[in-house]
């Protein structure tokens, strides 16, 4: 395959990505704009609440990760048995995950109470974690058969049914939160109610499409879906955790960040969850890209084609850094503008946080640039089924240098919230060097004969 060849393939198979992905943040999205106009105190309490969800919800999501490249493979070498394998035991590695982490996020509070946050904020975040915690489950298996879908080259579907759960969580978030279409006035409670629903709602969506669409009827996936089978359990396992320990390095960087916000003060933590949303938007452009050469990896993998391998990954990196000037300019150029949707006109504090807003933003012009180069590089070394390595990099680079930068800079040098984000750049700075030096090495050791 030419270049171009190569920037359309990924096109055609990313972008309908991007779209999910998109329409996937806009759940978190409609939730934050409402809850914002609802009351600013439930939105900072939503901000603690989802942060802590998302890290417990994209460590288990590890094993759905694990199993698009190993699907992409198998299609490759037409290997339709493992291809129902991998997926199954997918599917049973995240039920289990759910069961063992369920109990936390029911009883959270003591937990965020330890780590510093405010008593009132962290009693309204448990209030929204012990209903959220049920939806922990679907939202987990809606993961591992979009991973499935999308190996497949199958997006179309992922990206229409998402679309369907943006529906569904904000014709009910309108209902429940602000007690409009005869229900109860439930606030934050209600967003957690809505978030249960549209998980559920996609997961009984994609179930019908696997078990009767044209191109995944013939897998049988869910017949005698019961019946264990060890190998398989292990291989996704093992491929699976290293995949869920980086992006609990990488997650958890980002929800420290807001518990390192929630010690600057409630109105800097709103601020932060905004922007945070905002810059989260144009990095699911970015999510998506890299999921596609993780697919368009694996499939080289597949066919043992390593000179397409590097030319792929040069057309996937052309695509986000192109992504990544325009939400630059956005970014510099009207900070206002893109928070301003967040936050009731009338609210006292609104001019407040969107000062403290729009000097975030400013720091997120170099934050998109790392955060890009690390994930780009992140999917192409999971195409290529290489996992154990990044884990060790996502810990040293954010745990190791980012979240102790952020706290100095932030509370220590008493420089705010920009000081937070400035860490957040230093550890994705140093995720993304390591991890594109991997990937030229382990690129050159496939090629060796």
């Amino acid at each position: 395959m030419t270049f171009s060849q190569h920037i359309r393939a990924v096109l055609v198979l990313g972008l309908p990505l991007v779209g999910s992905h998109l329409a996937q943040f806009s759940v978190q999205v409609v939730d934050t704009v409402m809850l914002g106009w609802y009351d600013v105190t439930a939105l900072a309490a939503s901000v603690l609440a989802t942060s802590f969800f998302f890290v417990i919800f994209i460590m288990g999501a590890g094993f759905s990760f694990a199993v698009m490249p190993m699907v992409a493979e198998a299609a490759a070498s037409d290997n339709a048995t493992r291809i129902r394998r991998v997926t199954r035991m997918g599917l049973w590695l995240s039920v289990l995950y759910g069961l063992v982490f369920l109990p936390l996020m029911i009883w959270s509070d003591p937990l965020l109470r330890a780590l510093g946050q405010d008593p009132e904020l962290s009693g309204l975040a448990q209030d929204y974690l012990a209903i959220a915690a049920f939806g922990l489950f679907p939202a987990l298996l809606v993961m591992v058969l979009k991973s499935y879908l999308a190996a497949l080259e199958r997006t179309g579907v992922v990206l229409w049914v998402t679309i369907l759960a943006l529906v569904v969580n904000s014709a009910l978030n309108y209902a429940l939160i602000f007690g409009n279409l005869g229900a109860p006035e439930m606030g934050l409670k209600g967003a957690a109610i809505a978030s249960v629903f549209s998980h559920a709602a996609t997961l009984v969506a994609l179930c019908v499409y696997v078990a009767r669409g044209p191109a995944t009827r013939d897998h049988v996936l869910f017949q005698r879906i019961w019946r264990p089978d060890p190998e398989a359990f292990r291989e996704v396992f093992r491929l699976g955790w290293p995949i869920g320990l980086t992006n609990l390095a990488e997650s958890g960087m980002f929800s420290a960040s807001a518990l390192i916000m929630g010690l600057i003060g409630t109105l800097p933590l709103a601020a932060h969850g905004i922007a945070l949303q905002i810059t989260a938007a144009t990095f699911m452009i970015h999510v998506g890209l890299s999921q596609a050469a993780t697919v368009r990896a694996g499939r080289a993998m597949g066919r043992r084609d390593w000179a397409g391998l590097a030319l792929g990954g040069r057309a996937v990196v052309m695509l986000s850094m192109g992504a990544v000037v325009l939400a630059t300019i956005a970014f510099l150029t009207v900070p206002e503008l893109l928070m301003t949707g967040f936050l009731d006109p009338g609210d006292p504090d609104r001019d407040t946080i969107l000062a403290i807003g729009a000097s975030l933003l400013a720091v997120a012009a170099l934050f998109q640039l790392v955060d890009a180069g690390q994930v780009m590089a992140l999917g192409l070394l999971r195409g290529v089924q290489d996992t154990r390595w990044p884990m060790y990099a996502a810990a040293l680079s954010y745990w190791g240098l980012g979240i102790p930068a952020s706290y100095l800079l932030g509370v220590s040098f008493g420089m705010g919230g920009v000081g937070v984000w400035l860490g957040l750049v230093i550890g994705l700075m140093f995720a993304a060097a390591a991890l594109w030096w991997r990937f030229a090495r382990r690129l050159a050791e496939l090629r060796t004969p």
